[in-house]
């Protein structure tokens, strides 16, 4: 009865291996502060994960803003139960590095096959989640900021409703004629580029578009003092105080498009994150455009990536570049960037039936990947929340009118270098 004891031996050593693997439940922090479309989502991606991988559990964790989920994140990791995966911002690297909190995924990938998967991306993405050789995010929920634009208003102003503006004199031109006015008052704008939220990064889309870079590589030096950065802070505060098509001091980030929506502006400008709620929403026809140009084209990359953090088993971490590479195969990146707007983050996804039909379709949904090959990294340093804070306290201090666009900038990049200064 060998042939019995054997077999006997071999279920339960099936069973035990079944056992151990199903003991594998990565948690996995999100970002976002209420539920809804984006929570289904992410919970039915979870669910059919765990289909096809039975011996693996997702718990996500919906841990608020991104900021809120860093922070929580990072108390987590200094307490000893770390989450295992993380959507954060692409912003988020150095920090998390220097937190010494996360691991590159470079060890992870050994055949052939996982490193193609992390060439698989966009090189413009990549350019925030790589540095010192080594890759320490994978692109998720990534975008670009687009220009919308209300048809029904161009018409209105005689101006051609399938033309967006294409440089910096179009946009102040076409803003005169779509600014509706009454004495004083102002029932519509021309354009409304946010200045609460991420004033930075819209800032990110004039200096891009006047030829110049915010910081290097490595994130120890940032530049807002040079010239073409004053001139591209002017060009933004001359929108309202001297062209008077855009309201003066800040334009809320999260409401700027209800105002879109309530045609209080004819142009907006914010991320083609928004790309699914306008579509949603919009009471007119509209148009999305890449940003305007000046001395080039261009704009930041922006979103969230995947990390992995620190401490996790030889079993999680498996399990881990698993979850991660089966959320971003073409065929999910396609199905995410239908679903919310952002950019499917690999060329391969443009090419699945599912998209294909999607732009067929509905053709804005390209432009921010076309502007992709114009798009510079966005605004990331070492302790990059302070730097980005010096920067934005600049740019508010300009736009309300309290400081000169060169005093603004010079002010700011004093405080970023002597942030930096224990970098270099």
């Amino acid at each position: 009865m060998k042939w019995l004891s054997s077999l006997v031996g071999m279920a339960i050593l099936a069973l035990a291996s079944t056992a151990m693997a199903a003991d594998v439940e990565l948690s996995f922090y999100y970002p976002v502060a209420v539920g809804g479309p984006i929570t289904k989502t992410i919970d039915g991606y979870a669910a059919d994960f765990e289909k096809e991988n039975p011996g693996i559990k997702i718990k996500a964790i919906y841990a608020g803003t991104y900021q809120d989920t860093l922070v929580k994140a990072l108390t987590a990791f200094k307490s000893g139960e770390p989450p295992d995966v993380a959507v954060l911002l692409s912003t988020d690297m150095f920090t998390l590095i220097d937190e010494d909190a996360v691991m590159p995924f470079d060890p992870l990938l050994q055949s052939d096959a996982d490193k193609a998967w992390a060439k698989s991306f966009y090189p413009a993405f990549m350019e925030n989640s790589q540095t010192g050789g080594k890759t320490w995010g994978i692109p998720f929920q990534r975008s670009t900021i687009v220009m919308y634009w209300n048809k029904d208003a161009f018409k209105a102003a005689g101006l051609n409703p399938d033309k967006a503006p294409d440089n910096w004199d179009e946009l102040v031109a076409y803003g005169q004629k779509l600014t509706k006015r009454d004495g004083s008052n102002v029932s519509q704008w021309g354009v409304e580029i946010p200045s609460t939220g991420f004033p930075y990064w819209l800032f990110q889309g004039l200096t891009t578009a006047n030829g110049v870079r915010l910081m290097n590589d490595a994130g120890t030096e940032t530049y807002f003092d040079k010239a073409t950065v004053i001139e591209a802070l002017q060009y933004w505060v001359d929108l309202s105080r001297k062209e008077k098509i855009q309201p003066t001091g800040t334009i809320e980030w999260g409401t700027t498009p209800k105002d879109f929506f309530e045609r209080k502006t004819a142009i907006m400008w914010t991320t083609t994150g928004n790309l699914t709620n306008v579509k949603a929403n919009a009471p007119f026809p509209f148009g999305v455009a890449m940003l305007p140009e000046h001395n080039g084209r261009g704009s930041p990359t922006g979103g969230g990536n995947f990390y992995l953090f620190k401490k996790m088993t030889a079993e999680k971490s498996a399990a881990a570049i698993k979850f991660v590479k089966w959320m971003t195969t073409p065929e999910r990146a396609a199905d995410w960037g239908i679903k919310t707007g952002y950019v499917a983050v690999r060329p391969d996804a443009w090419d699945t039936p599912a998209l294909k039909q999607y732009v067929a379709d509905f053709p804005a949904a390209a432009v921010a990947r076309d502007q992709l090959k114009y798009a510079v990294a966005e605004l990331s340093t070492h302790d990059n929340q302070r730097v980005t804070k010096a920067l934005n306290d600049g740019l508010q201090a300009a736009l309300n009118g309290t400081k000169t666009p060169e005093q603004a900038m010079k002010d700011a990049q004093q405080e970023a270098t002597r942030i930096l200064r224990s970098y270099k």
